[in-house]
């Protein structure tokens, strides 16, 4: 049997992953493929109970290393109860959010990039997506969209000020310039349907 494909989207708040996602995958399953959403934090029966100490309480209810930690330890369950086994069986698995979030948003301050790679080593084995898509807009664009999403009652990260969403927005173009063979950067203003284009294109050499 063919192994199936891991794609990951990444981006700052408002970017539209979660659209684009279930958007992908009715294109994805529209060719006949078998397609498995799913997202992080959570994805998995442990991984969402990680999800809710994660994205509830108070903005410093965790240190930067016990967040860094507790993000490890969901993905890793994430990974062997929901990802693994679906590719072996041939399906396509998309993910809101992945291993480039930690970097984007756990991989500042106290702990570098090199840090969150090795406690993925730990947790995950060092398992990578086939492609990673990087969603990107004008800073005042994803920080309206967000808004307008949340109505102004973010979780605990989403939460955070604008600076600290810039960041993390300079932190995901950096780990796309680094790894261009495996993220593809994509202009997530426009129509819907122009977008989930541009990822279907960034896919073509994927498909089978």
């Amino acid at each position: 049997m063919t192994r199936g494909r891991f794609i990951t989207l990444e981006g700052g708040e408002g970017a539209g992953k979660s659209t684009q996602l279930k958007a992908l995958a009715a294109a994805l399953r529209g060719r006949g493929l078998d397609v498995v959403e799913t997202r992080e934090p959570g994805g998995s029966e442990g991984a969402e109970a990680i999800r809710a100490l994660l994205l509830t309480g108070e903005a410093d209810r965790w240190n930067p290393r016990a967040e860094a930690l507790l993000f490890a330890a969901a993905r890793s369950d994430h990974v062997d109860k929901t990802i693994r086994p679906a590719l072996e069986r041939g399906a396509w698995v998309l993910s809101d959010r992945f291993l480039d979030s930690s970097r984007a948003y756990q991989g500042m301050g106290d702990l570098g990039d090199a840090d969150i790679l090795t406690l993925h080593q730990i947790g995950s084995g060092g398992f990578a997506p086939d492609r990673s898509f990087f969603l990107f807009l004008p800073d005042g664009e994803a920080e309206r969209r967000a808004h307008d999403r949340d109505g102004g009652a973010a979780d605990r990260i989403g939460g955070r000020d604008p600076a600290f969403h810039r960041a993390v927005a300079d932190r995901f173009a950096r780990i796309a310039a680094q790894e261009p063979d495996r993220v593809r950067s994509i202009d997530a203003s426009g129509e819907r349907a122009e977008v989930t284009a541009r990822l279907m294109e960034a896919l073509d050499d994927l498909l089978p």
